[in-house]
């Protein structure tokens, strides 16, 4: 029996199984998807925990309720990968395959952030992290005055338009809870506006100014000077905080790096319309593992799985791939 294994069960992974478990013969096909937690988190929901309009309780569901059948999840972490003798290697077994996804998604890394490590979850915090924004919604329950900071350290990061989607929140949340006018908000960003493209851009930082939300653009954060409460960028700037809040660099996942398949950032070097890992046969990337120059979200996610599924399937008759992504999303 010819396998096709999956390393990671979030988003990517999960609709590339259901949707493989459809086109392939499961007397000729194993299909296993490979994760080391049992659990899946809702991200997106992790933005609204600060706010306390979500707990993290409902953000999280056991991904076995979404693997479908005939196909087989795996609970074991991904140690290395060996892409010349087509070998997974787990802390409790070891996999071969004749096809492998990648949907190992990505991680934050704050310590990648000289300083920042010094004063987490004290007066420095993040969202992108469930436990973070808990630890956030903890935080600031009962913040009624002071600076409160968003930096987003570089691009890329997962839903590029959060950290907007966070400001605004944020100044709901102050307003509901009386104090917005002893509250400074303050963007402060690597790209050069409010967003990634000119026109929303615009239109976006129109509704920050109406909202007095600062932003300062074409940040590039260099360190934080815990004791004096500032971040400084590469050519000496400051901007001071009572409270900071910070989108980390974001890093593919460990593995990746350590069995040689990652870039210096553990993304995987993918062909952006066949969605194949360029410099590795029979290995195609999905969501956040990969290199391709767009968002790295769900709806991404769901739109390439049309593209690899297909692509695999097309590959296993002795076709071509087709180069049909176009970077869609919603």
């Amino acid at each position: 029996m010819k396998k096709i294994l999956i390393l990671g069960s979030g988003a990517g992974g999960t609709m590339v199984a259901a949707k493989l478990s459809k086109e392939l013969d499961e007397r000729e096909w194993q299909i296993t998807v490979i994760d080391k937690d049992p659990t899946h988190h809702y991200q997106p929901g992790w933005l609204f925990i600060p706010f306390g309009i979500y707990t993290p309780e409902e953000c999280a569901k056991p991904k076995a309720e979404f693997v479908p059948p005939g196909v087989e999840l795996v609970l074991d972490e991904v140690v290395n990968v060996d892409h010349a003798k087509k070998k997974v290697k787990g802390k409790k077994g070891q996999y071969d395959y004749d096809w492998l996804v990648i949907a190992t998604g990505c991680r934050v890394e704050p310590k990648e952030v000289d300083g920042m490590m010094e004063d987490w979850e004290g007066d420095i915090h993040t969202y992108y992290t469930r436990e973070g924004a808990t630890a956030l919604y903890k935080r600031w329950k009962y913040f009624s005055e002071g600076k409160v900071v968003v930096n987003i350290a570089e691009m890329p990061i997962k839903c590029p338009v959060a950290p907007l989607e966070f400001v605004y929140l944020a100044d709901w949340f102050f307003k509901h809870n009386g104090v917005r006018d002893n509250v400074e908000i303050e963007l402060v960003t690597p790209l050069d506006g409010a967003f990634t493209k000119p026109i929303s851009s615009k239109i976006l930082g129109d509704v920050c100014a109406q909202k007095n939300i600062k932003i300062v653009p074409d940040w590039s954060i260099d360190h934080v000077n815990v004791r004096k409460k500032e971040i400084e960028s590469v050519t000496g700037d400051t901007v001071s905080y009572d409270l900071l809040i910070s989108i980390p660099p974001h890093f593919g996942a460990q593995v990746l790096m350590d069995s040689g398949l990652g870039d210096p950032m553990g993304f995987v070097n993918t062909d952006k319309g066949t969605l194949q890992a360029a410099d590795f046969d029979n290995i195609y990337v999905i969501g956040d593992a990969t290199n391709v120059p767009t968002s790295k979200s769900g709806a991404v996610a769901h739109y390439q799985s049309d593209v690899v599924v297909e692509n695999i399937v097309r590959e296993i008759a002795g076709a071509e791939p087709r180069p049909d992504y176009d970077g869609h999303s919603t």
